[in-house]
């Protein structure tokens, strides 16, 4: 069973937009983050006068489905945020809309340990693709003693737990159903029974899982192999596969996942998979019952309301 961590987070201009941080208790890290249009205000905390390892993050210019990442280092983040902030020509980036950086409260983060940071950053990035990075070359900085790479090891693991609260998601693991499980993870990835979606008339067959909240297509599943469906809605996504590589042509008259994929959404699944607009709550069933993605959602709340209903007349 994975552990319980407080997070906490305070809004230093009051709005849900402005600048943000937030702390993990017993870390000594400090996150700090804001849209680029509070630039002029975040430059100005203390925080940007320490060490320490940054991104900017937006969207893809190339694909707006995508999200862009640049990872970086410094000993004067807010120098580096105004080069940064320049047009493209002029040796800034265009592509940016919010900035993270992440500093350590006693500022004990040496330029060391930030080149380090750096390049792990990049590395777990690259090994998650959940963005395009903007760093030109990934490099490796091992020029640490043992002793703090352990030290460091421990700070990126917080920083991988921070970040998706504050909704920056490319260094978030993917739990893909066909991976292994390690035995020394913290807390394994919870599944739920597999799931189907046929189209007959289309011999089109795919299995789907959820695995800590995310929707799975399994690899092997088929889909359509041309969109039918409107302009709008999931084309774009279902596009987008095809040009990555998750959906390649298969022996048949259809497309196949080459690998397992993440959606945001059963219908988001169902509609890639038939090539048009689908309700995937109803449209996947349960592997050998036939209970609908909804039902099986529905069984579970109400056996939550059971017990709790059980214990409740049992402290009566």
């Amino acid at each position: 069973m994975s552990q319980g961590r407080s997070i906490r987070l305070f809004l230093v201009d009051g709005t849900p937009n402005g600048l943000l941080t937030a702390e993990i208790m017993n870390w000594t890290g400090h996150v700090l983050t804001g849209p680029r249009s509070k630039l002029a205000e975040l430059v100005q905390r203390p925080e940007c006068g320490r060490t320490g390892v940054y991104s900017l993050v937006g969207p893809d210019s190339d694909d707006s489905l995508r999200t862009r990442v640049y990872i970086g280092e410094s000993d004067d983040v807010a120098q580096r945020l105004r080069t940064h902030n320049r047009p493209e020509e002029q040796g800034g980036k265009d592509f940016w809309e919010r900035v993270c950086l992440i500093t350590s409260k006693d500022q004990n983060l040496t330029k060391a340990h930030a080149k380090y940071l750096e390049s792990q950053l990049i590395q777990i990035a690259t090994q998650t693709a959940r963005c395009v990075l903007s760093n030109g070359t990934a490099h490796s900085y091992n020029n640490l003693p043992e002793s703090d790479r352990a030290d460091m090891a421990f700070f990126l693991e917080q920083i991988r737990i921070v970040l998706p609260v504050l909704g920056f998601e490319f260094l978030r693991e993917l739990s893909k159903p066909s991976a292994p499980v390690s035995a020394t993870a913290a807390a394994a990835p919870s599944h739920s029974p597999q799931f189907l979606l046929e189209v007959p008339r289309y011999r089109v067959s795919a299995r789907g899982q959820e695995v800590d909240g995310e929707f799975f297509v399994l690899k092997g599943s088929n889909a359509r192999s041309e969109w039918v469906g409107t302009e709008r809605g999931y084309r774009g996504l279902y596009k987008q596969l095809i040009e990555e590589g998750v959906l390649v042509a298969g022996s048949g008259e259809h497309l196949t996942f080459s690998d397992d994929f993440a959606f945001s959404s059963p219908s988001a699944a169902a509609a890639v998979v038939c090539g048009r607009a689908a309700n995937g709550r109803t449209s996947w069933v349960v592997e050998g019952s036939g209970q609908t993605y909804a039902a099986w959602q529905d069984q579970q709340l109400n056996a939550v309301d059971l017990t709790t209903a059980e214990n409740t007349q049992e402290v009566v």
